[in-house]
């Protein structure tokens, strides 16, 4: 996947959360997972509007594709 996600803000939230130093393997890594589970979502999240013959994915839609995730 292409670098959606800048890396500047993950690595801030990850200092936030108490990582003093972040490895910038680590950072590439989590940007990638996150970067799929988004793209995951989205696809299921397009399968639902489709069923419902939509073609708005609305916040609703997000949930339920993103309910397997959590």
């Amino acid at each position: 996947m292409a670098d959606y996600i800048a890396k500047a803000p993950i690595r801030r939230l990850m200092k936030r959360q108490g990582a003093d130093l972040v490895a910038a393997d680590a950072l590439d890594r989590l940007i990638e997972y996150l970067e799929n589970v988004a793209g995951e979502t989205t696809e299921a999240a397009i399968k639902i509007t489709e069923q419902d013959k939509r073609k708005r994915i609305t916040e609703a839609d997000v949930r339920k594709a993103a309910a397997d995730w959590y």
